[in-house]
């Protein structure tokens, strides 16, 4: 069976998330966006889990679901059309800080685990070292990120680690501002235990397959979502059976008929694709950054190096090269971002969530509208601009002002003169 897993959010517990990142509706959301696995996120704060074990129970092996009674207010609320079953896999996200080769690192790790064991065994041993776990739901750490494997590893075998958004300048393993320029420089001999990369917001796996020393990877994608509505903007496409053995077992073996893929952003969405310096408005690409020797040419201070950069400063292969086992994948925008567009309106608005609540009651969960709804039936019901929107979107036919230093890139799919055409309400 094919099924989309998110396996990075941020629960209430964490910082600048919503406080509705609760397992109720993430439940509902989950429907509506149509992952059939979410992750828990933050299961390392001592409140937050207490709170999963109170509301979750076993399901498939290493999955876990809402209890029942909790469950059926909820599904009352769910469109009929996008009604599914939804399961849950324990995750946390620890960011560590350390120095190593004479430089401060800053990298962000998401840490799977089965069992509430495995997870309390290794919240338990951050704690004893001196670790401060209940002040944010993404804890920060003063330790070595391969001491962090370590312990994760220790707590449970069946633990996965899997270094966070990879590319990110600030807090990831490869990133310019304070990551290494190898996986193994930062984990040396227990690199073997890594075996899944998340990529990130701002790059996709073609960037990476630029990259030979990543080949052994898998390329992993997910929302990092602090918010309910954001909850598979990225995401992966899994063919195996439903559990946590069989889904890390096919990311493991890198075994292209277990794991499909990624949905992904377009990078160029992402809020870190370019260089610039947000302070000044300054958007610039690599080549622009090194005839500038990498300063803001408006004021004069050191521009934040975005991961086309960093990409291509380690890159070895030439930009197109597909490895032979390398899994697929498809950028997508999110269907709230498209109908606002098509509207010229804010995807916040009334009328956007309005249509957008329309559009999942009669054609079913986002994910599926976005990626195999014909859209002739949308044509048909006369939301001819919306249909051509998501058409082009398929095609890759975007324009995008891409994002940098921590400003998201904005997307054109529809012109103003297309837009001026009035439409139609949906039904």
């Amino acid at each position: 069976m094919e099924f989309i897993a998110d396996l990075h959010i941020h629960s209430a517990y964490s910082r600048a998330t919503s406080k509705d990142m609760n397992l109720e509706s993430l439940y509902r959301w989950a429907q509506l966006k149509g992952l059939a696995v979410v992750a828990t996120g933050d299961f390392t704060h001592p409140r937050w889990l207490a709170e999963m074990q109170e509301k979750l129970e076993p399901a498939e092996p290493g999955l876990f679901k809402l209890k029942d009674a909790l469950c059926a207010p909820i599904d009352a609320e769910v469109p009929e059309s996008c009604r599914a079953a939804v399961r849950f896999v324990l995750s946390a996200e620890v960011s560590t800080i350390y120095k190593k080769n004479d430089r401060t690192r800053k990298i962000h790790s998401v840490i799977l685990s089965p069992d509430f064991a495995g997870a309390g065994r290794l919240n338990a041993r951050l704690q004893d070292m001196g670790a401060n776990i209940t002040s944010d739901g993404r804890p920060i750490i003063g330790m070595d990120c391969k001491r962090l494997l370590e312990f994760a590893l220790a707590a449970s075998p069946d633990n996965v680690f899997i270094p966070a958004h990879i590319w990110t300048p600030h807090f990831s393993v490869l990133g310019a501002a304070s990551g290494f320029d190898s996986i193994d420089e930062c984990f040396e001999d227990l690199t073997p235990e890594i075996f899944a990369l998340e990529t990130g917001l701002s790059s996709d796996p073609a960037m990476n397959w630029t990259l030979s020393a990543l080949d052994r990877f898998t390329l992993v994608s997910n929302s990092d979502a602090h918010s309910p509505a954001k909850l598979a903007r990225e995401a992966n496409i899994f063919a195996c059976d439903l559990s946590y053995p069989a889904m890390m077992k096919s990311l493991r073996d890198k075994d292209t008929a277990g794991f499909k893929g990624t949905l992904e952003f377009f990078p160029e969405e992402g809020k870190y694709h370019l260089d610039g310096h947000r302070a000044c408005d300054t958007r610039l690409t690599p080549q622009e950054t090194r005839s500038h020797d990498g300063l803001c040419p408006v004021c004069g201070r050191k521009v934040t190096v975005g991961v086309m950069h960093r990409v291509n400063l380690l890159a070895d292969r030439a930009e197109g090269f597909r490895p032979a086992q390398a899994a697929g994948f498809q950028s997508l925008i999110p269907l709230a971002e498209i109908i606002a567009e098509v509207q010229g309106m804010g995807v916040n608005t009334k009328r956007v969530q309005g249509e957008y609540a329309k559009l999942l009651s009669r054609y079913g969960n986002e994910l599926s509208i976005l990626r195999t709804c014909p859209t002739a039936d949308l044509r048909a019901a006369g939301w001819e601009l919306l249909a051509e929107a998501i058409d082009r979107m398929r095609r890759g036919q975007v324009d995008i002002n891409p994002g940098y230093d921590g400003e998201y890139g904005t997307v054109g799919i529809v012109s103003a003169g297309e837009r001026r055409v009035k439409q139609p309400a949906l039904f």
